[in-house]
């Protein structure tokens, strides 16, 4: 199975909890695992605690730190930033399946991590066999 999901960001900066979509797409669905790829340079994929938001917030606020908007980046676009934070938080993730149901921690969710929005940006979802 592959199915493409359609996720759109609000913000500039923001962690989109996409749990519940990726539970819906792959919901029933034979397979090992799901393979999640985001197709976009500036967003990333991330699982992390879904329970308190202040969680996501440190995250965001830890990414600034790293790679700052106002640094003297050579990238003419203005959004070198983000192209970094994408690169620490990564592309993908592969999160096992069983009988149809994502396997997940108590605490953990799925987010599309967004430095360069809004946008709608797109994830393909790929069930291993």
């Amino acid at each position: 199975m592959v199915v493409e999901l359609k996720v759109r960001t609000s913000r500039r900066i923001e962690a989109r909890d996409v749990t519940d979509e990726v539970r819906r797409a792959v919901g029933g669905k034979e397979g090992r695992a799901v393979h999640l790829f985001c197709l976009h340079t500036t967003c990333g994929l991330t699982i992390n605690e879904n329970a308190d938001p202040a969680v996501m917030t440190d995250l965001i606020d830890a990414l600034a730190g790293l790679a700052p908007v106002d640094y003297p980046y050579r990238h003419a676009e203005g959004n070198s930033d983000a192209h970094i934070k994408t690169c620490l938080v990564g592309s993908s993730l592969t999160v096992p399946l069983s009988a149809g149901a994502l396997v997940l921690g108590t605490w953990q969710g799925i987010y599309l991590m967004e430095f360069d929005g809004p946008r709608e940006r797109r994830i393909v979802l790929t069930t291993i066999e």
